[in-house]
């Protein structure tokens, strides 16, 4: 059984035996979301990320369950990609889902592959994201992170594999 530590609007850190662990009280679970546009771009998005006081580069990526009608990885996928990056997708279809970082969250990931992309906007996210959008060619995306002047979150290295689908 699992013993409340502390609660926060959105996070709860727990006790089950020894181990410690943090929960999301809001979401069921996220989203990345690998785009390419029919330019055979990558879609990237760069923000700021407070616990680790850096922008991070990252996949359009979210939390499903949290807000209403968001019923599936797909839906919410759908929802963050377009809120973030201005793209709409044509298709969404899940890829794989796991663990985010098993030893410290009950947090689990589905990734989803986005396809027939249309650009309806700019993106930059809702009210206070401040999101940067990157689109880079497929070809030199490897490149571009490994030289990136900021960090990297390590999903986007992992969608690198199912980009020789494109």
């Amino acid at each position: 059984m699992d013993t409340e530590i502390a609660r926060g609007r959105f996070l709860s850190l727990k006790v089950r035996g020894r181990w410690e662990f943090v929960e999301r009280t809001n979401a069921r679970e996220i989203v990345a979301v690998i785009a390419v546009t029919p330019e055979k771009e990558l879609i990237l998005v760069e923000q700021y990320r407070p616990p680790v006081e850096s922008r991070v580069i990252e996949l359009p990526a979210g939390l499903v369950g949290d807000v209403e009608g968001d019923d599936s990885v797909e839906e919410a996928g759908g929802r963050e990609l377009l809120e973030e990056t201005g793209y709409r997708a044509g298709s969404l279809k899940a890829l794989f889902k796991g663990p985010i970082s098993a030893g410290l969250s009950t947090e689990i990931l589905t990734i989803v592959k986005a396809d027939d992309l249309k650009r309806e906007h700019e993106g930059g996210g809702v009210e206070g994201e401040d999101i940067q959008v990157h689109r880079i060619p497929v070809s030199e995306v490897k490149q571009w992170l490994l030289k990136a002047p900021v960090m990297v979150d390590p999903k986007v290295f992992a969608a690198l594999v199912f980009l020789d689908d494109d």
